[in-house]
């Protein structure tokens, strides 16, 4: 499904996989220039996919097994370069040629994009903005953040969500893991509701910004 199509940039979403994971492919509109964020599952449909563009870079916003099952074969099929963030890289079965870190910039055609490291559900979790667009993996959904496994990979989660995320402008649109986008200033909104309220100190897991 193409979700954006403007004059720069398509991002197109692919639902891939038996846990409904979206991988994206962005294009460069007018040099056809490409990357691929995430690798599911379905590598034949992602090369498919990705027919009539030159594609750069394979990147992945975190290392858990539903965002990377067809990794190898994807990388095997392109022969591209593959970018992650170190603190996830020790679960891939080959490392990264590309080592990502917060600010760093990934350039394909005439899109730029900014590297987020935003811990929590993952150690190297990472977001990718280009323009109005950002790519979150799953740190942040409709509804409330990614699911954590202790009370302090959920306060780090918040911390990367509000720090990183929310200081971006209020219409930059938010395509996550799975599911469908939100706004940042949707999430924002349901994130002041969940601020306001108190909780227990051992809150992780599964939260939702608008009643946990």
């Amino acid at each position: 499904m193409i979700v954006v199509k403007d004059n720069r940039i398509q991002v197109e979403r692919l639902e891939l996989g038996p846990f409904g994971t979206n991988a994206y492919i962005l294009t460069d509109r007018k040099t056809h220039d490409s990357v691929v964020i995430d690798a599911p599952a379905d590598a034949s449909t992602m090369v498919d996919r990705l027919k009539g563009t030159s594609p750069r870079y394979i990147l992945l916003t975190h290392n858990h097994m539903d965002h990377l099952g067809a990794l190898d074969e994807l990388r095997a099929r392109l022969g591209i370069p593959l970018g992650a963030h170190p603190a996830d890289s020790h679960r891939l079965s080959s490392p990264p040629e590309i080592l990502l870190d917060d600010g760093d910039i990934i350039s394909f055609g005439d899109i730029k994009l900014e590297v987020l490291h935003t811990p929590g559900h993952t150690p190297g979790s990472l977001c990718f903005v280009a323009g109005k667009y950002l790519i979150a993996g799953d740190t942040v959904f409709p509804g409330g953040p990614g699911k954590t496994n202790s009370p302090d990979s959920l306060r780090q989660i918040i911390e990367s969500i509000t720090g990183k995320i929310y200081v971006l402008p209020d219409d930059t649109e938010i395509y996550p893991g799975h599911g469908d986008s939100t706004t940042v200033k949707q999430s924002k909104e349901e994130f002041v509701v969940f601020s306001s309220r108190p909780h227990d100190p051992g809150l992780f897991g599964d939260v939702l910004w608008l009643t946990s």
